[in-house]
């Protein structure tokens, strides 16, 4: 494929087909992904990579407590406090607040995209359950066969998070130059210890966030994508 046709063609993938990744595959676009330039080629970050069984028990999981935290979120506030002390549902998140409040011109933006969204999808902004569970669709990797966490070593500071978001944009053009789909998610950084009931991940990285990674279904939600700012917005003129 011509890099632009493969730049142009990624979007972010919300409904995936129950197609396989061959572990061959998969090998090749990490190894691609692995040419990123990075700091001083520290290259300050690991991969917890999720198929098969481990894949499916990490959504559900993971869907559960998206649906507890969500459950504790709605009490009255003596017990949300009562909660917060004693459930194991609620984030354990390296990277704290994961989704906090968007300041200005963000949550505008933010606002557009889902909207835009929940138009293609049918979903009315005050149908909350809706909502919910399309948010839910998040934690079970919009049933992707392959779910990939990505982690930091914070002694490199801003510059590791700078690397791995090389390195991912890295891994996702080489995907759909392969055919396959993806999806960026912060939301997948907002528990760390289903991956670690999974995974020997070393104490001294950080969970960043996820991606879902597998062949795109022919549902409509796969064809949306949010407009993008200008050049005008973009550039900062000069004095």
């Amino acid at each position: 494929m011509e890099f632009l046709d493969t730049l142009k063609q990624r979007r972010s993938i919300r409904s995936f087909s129950d197609k396989a990744v061959p572990q061959s595959v998969l090998d090749e676009l990490l190894n691609e992904a692995l040419e990123s330039p990075s700091s001083s080629n520290t290259q300050p970050y690991k991969l917890a990579v999720a198929t098969g069984n481990t894949c499916k028990a990490l959504g559900e999981e993971l869907v559960n407590k998206y649906h507890a935290a969500n459950k504790i979120s709605k009490q009255p506030l003596p017990l949300k406090l009562i909660s917060a002390a004693t459930s194991s549902d609620l984030p354990d998140s390296d990277f704290k607040p994961i989704l906090g409040k968007y300041p200005g011109i963000f949550q505008k933006r933010r606002v557009a995209t889902g909207m835009g969204l929940y138009e293609v999808l049918g979903i009315e902004r005050n149908d909350r359950k809706a909502r919910d569970e399309q948010m839910a669709k998040n934690f079970n990797f919009f049933n992707a066969p392959v779910a990939i966490f990505f982690f930091v070593h914070p002694g490199m500071k801003h510059t590791a998070l700078v690397d791995l978001g090389i390195f991912m944009q890295s891994l996702m053009l080489a995907a759909t130059n392969k055919g396959l789909g993806s999806c960026a998610q912060g939301a997948l950084g907002m528990w760390r210890s289903p991956i670690e009931k999974h995974f020997k991940i070393p104490k001294d990285y950080k969970l960043v966030c996820g991606l879902a990674l597998g062949y795109p279904d022919e549902h409509e939600v796969n064809q949306y994508r949010p407009g993008k700012i200008n050049l005008d917005e973009l550039l900062i003129p000069e004095k």
